[in-house]
């Protein structure tokens, strides 16, 4: 008896002294936020709208957007940059604010990739060159031979300095080689409402499709190596002569760095399973967005190499911002 008793204290003494596990608090706690760092109505926002949907039935929680616009997409980034790093504060990375704003302006407010934590990609959206319904072009080639014409006097919108439009404009001027003024707005919406209305000649966008296929801009072709599926009947630059013209915009999801790995893998989880859903595969397909998944450390690569290539891009084009 003795020596079950002494045993027993033993195990009890061994117990008290060991350290007491830190138990890890569930996540979510509580609703998440998404900071998308551009205005309401354009392709990052309806994107952004799409996965908070997603994530919030995987999560079992409530997701909401919010638009943080400014500065080539710098703003938003920085405000979550600077939050609290638990998973309940996301960012929609794109490759306007990610990969091309830290080439584009002396200050971002942030590093590339350190400051974050990366999720997984979301979807690529190539660039769609639109012209209002009343123009006179009806392939690039008639902006090209109407440009080298007019040097400088034909116009094209984007939705700000440094955005996907923008970039892909000045790809299109060096690849056809002309000069055409940019006309940078603060946000698409504003800028197609302006090429609707004849105020500019023609402009590049991801998110051109509703006003496409409603009968409000003509589309001339799409800057992917291939035909999109949502607009089969417009054919891809290369299939006109320019093989150079290609413009993705990729989305991914993004947390501050020093967010928890398994906080991470949470969400990197339920944001592929929402993008395995065959409703949100076929509401971004319509979109004329590509579904991407990945994992934290595939898109961290990515993102690298993005920044690389955005670089000489950027070099490449001759866009400038201050």
């Amino acid at each position: 008896m003795k020596r079950l008793f002494g045993g027993l204290l033993s195990l009890a003494l061994a117990l008290g002294s060991a350290p007491i596990a830190q138990a890890q608090p569930a996540y979510p706690e509580k609703p998440v936020k998404l900071i998308v760092p551009w205005p309401p109505g354009g392709s990052a926002d309806a994107i952004g709208r799409l996965v908070a949907v997603g994530l919030a039935a995987e999560l079992k929680t409530s997701v909401y957007v919010e638009n943080v616009a400014g500065a080539s997409g710098t703003i938003g980034t920085q405000q979550l940059v600077r939050s609290q790093p638990d998973g309940h504060t996301l960012l929609l990375a794109t490759s306007s604010a990610n990969a091309a704003a830290p080439h584009l302006l002396k200050r971002v407010g942030f590093a590339p990739v350190n400051d974050f934590r990366p999720i997984g990609l979301v979807a690529m959206a190539p660039s769609v060159l639109v012209v209002p319904l009343a123009s006179p072009f009806k392939v690039p080639n008639d902006i090209v031979e109407a440009a080298r014409r007019k040097p400088g006097q034909l116009s094209f919108g984007s939705g700000g300095n440094g955005n996907s439009g923008h970039l892909s404009g000045e790809l299109f001027k060096s690849v056809a080689k002309i000069d055409a003024t940019h006309v940078p707005y603060k946000g698409n919406t504003p800028a197609m409402t302006d090429l609707i209305g004849g105020q500019t000649d023609f402009m590049f966008d991801n998110g051109a499709i509703p006003f496409i296929k409603g009968g409000r801009v003509r589309a001339l072709a799409v800057a992917s190596d291939a035909r999109l599926q949502a607009l089969p009947d417009v054919p891809t630059f290369a299939e006109l002569g320019l093989p150079g013209m290609k413009m993705n915009t990729w989305f991914g999801l993004a947390a501050p760095a020093a967010t928890p790995a398994p906080v991470v893998q949470r969400i990197s989880a339920a944001l592929n399973a929402a993008l395995g859903a065959e409703d949100m595969t076929r509401r971004l397909t319509d979109m004329g967005a590509q579904v991407q998944t990945s994992t934290p450390d595939k898109f961290a690569a990515f993102w690298r190499q993005e920044l690389d290539r955005y670089k000489e891009l950027i070099k490449l084009s001759g866009a400038n911002l201050e």
